[in-house]
Order: C-alpha cells, then sequence, then structure tokens
C-alpha cells in the first residue's frame, strides 16, 4: 500500500506549489498529534489546576515552552495550509472528485471542532468566553435550543464538566481526522489527482518517487523554518 502510494504512484508532471498543501497538512497533523501527546502528559482537565498546569508547562517541564509554542502556531498553520489547500481545489476545480471533496469537508469540520475545544484548554478568561458563546449558539435552535447547550455543558453553565469533556474530545479528534486523512487519500487514488491545466491527468505522469518526494520535501523545510522562525524569535 505505501509503495503504491508513495513510490510508484503515477502523479501528473504539471502539478504545481499548489499541490504542496496536502503533504504540508499531513505534517502539520503530526506535529500536532506529536506536540499534543506530550502536552496531554502534563496538562491537568480540571478548572481550579488548567491554567496552572498551563503555566507548570511552561516554567518547569523541559522544552515545556517548545512544545506547547510549536502545537499553538503549528495549529495556525494548519489552518493556513487547509485555507490554501482548499482554495487550491475551488480554484483548480478538483471538486469534481465528489467523494474526496466530501471526506475532505468533513475532515475540515472536525479541525475546525478540535481547534475550538483545544482553545478553550488553558482555561483563561478567553477560554471561558470562548466556550459560553460558541457552545450558547445551540440555544438559537428553537424548541430544544435551551436543553441542547445544557447537555452539552453538563450543567446550567461552562463548568467542570465542559472542561473535561472538551479535553477529551480534543484528545481524540486528531486521530480520528488522522483516519479520515487516510480515506481522503484512499478516494484521491482511485481518480488520481487533477492538474493546473483541467485536462487529462493520464496523457503525461511520472513517477511520484523521486520527483515529488523530494517536492514534498522542499516544502517540509520551508514551512519547518518558517514555524521555527515563529516559534523561537
Amino acid at each position: 500500500i505505501a509503495n503504491n502510494a508513495l513510490v510508484d504512484l503515477p502523479a501528473p508532471i504539471n502539478i504545481s506549489s499548489w499541490w504542496n498543501f496536502g503533504s504540508l497538512l499531513g505534517l502539520c497533523l503530526i506535529i500536532q498529534i506529536l506536540t499534543g501527546l506530550f502536552l496531554a502528559m502534563h496538562y491537568t482537565a480540571d478548572i481550579n489546576l488548567a491554567f496552572y498546569s498551563v503555566n507548570h508547562i511552561c516554567r518547569d517541564v523541559n522544552y515545556g515552552w517548545l512544545l506547547r509554542t510549536l502545537h499553538a502556531n503549528g495549529a495556525s498553520f494548519f489552518f493556513i495550509c487547509i485555507y490554501l489547500h482548499v482554495g487550491r481545489g475551488i480554484y483548480y476545480g478538483s471538486y469534481k472528485f465528489t467523494p474526496t471533496w466530501l471526506i475532505g469537508v468533513i475532515i475540515l469540520f472536525l479541525v475546525m471542532g478540535t481547534a475550538f475545544m483545544g482553545y478553550v484548554l488553558p482555561w483563561g478568561q478567553m477560554s471561558f468566553w470562548g466556550a459560553t458563546v460558541i457552545t450558547n449558539l445551540l440555544s438559537a435552535i428553537p424548541y430544544l435550543g435551551m436543553d441542547l447547550v445544557q447537555w452539552l455543558w453538563g450543567g446550567f453553565a461552562v463548568d467542570n464538566a465542559t472542561l473535561t469533556r472538551f479535553f477529551t474530545f480534543h484528545f481524540i479528534l486528531p486521530f480520528i481526522v488522522l483516519a479520515m486523512t487516510m480515506i481522503h487519500l484512499l478516494f484521491l487514488h482511485q481518480t488520481g489527482s487533477n492538474n493546473p491545466i483541467g485536462l487529462n491527468s493520464n496523457i503525461d505522469k511520472i513517477p511520484f518517487h523521486p520527483y515529488f518526494t523530494f517536492k514534498d520535501i522542499v516544502g517540509f523545510i520551508v514551512m519547518i523554518f518558517i514555524l521555527i522562525s515563529l516559534v523561537l524569535i
């Protein structure tokens, strides 16, 4: 499977740098899962301790400050890459690959949900406000709204139950996103890639490796350089 997906995969000869963002998103996801895993080892999902545990990560844990800033800024890069990836799909008509596109839309919604819940976890003033405002949008649903909001909160206000469940979902969703990414690639490989001129890609193709593996690695180096510069300077 890996060989067919990464080595001998026939790819259109003329795909531009706009086709790099899919692999960059994969890199972003791996960075987020790894840094998030180590952050979760030191984080405490309790309203009295959450803020202090984040403080503790930044001050006392070896390279905890680096983990946290990589995780926070990595999320921003994730969304920059997602918007460019989707924008490329809209501009070059990749939405014609309907199953791939629909899976992509689901991934986008999952990532947005994951990011929102991650934003709440430090439990500072903005976390509390964000959780209250966004979840309160459900109260606009006629008849069921308020009951849904209270069910989501686990009480009559955003409280400890809310933080605990947000942490739980924030932990599990990236792995669901990873699984959806595999399905996204599975459907993409059924049709093959689109290309900038929009003609049939089967006319002129080259193997993915070494041409596009090196092209992707160049993209990785550029993105990691910008991310590290942002985090360290």
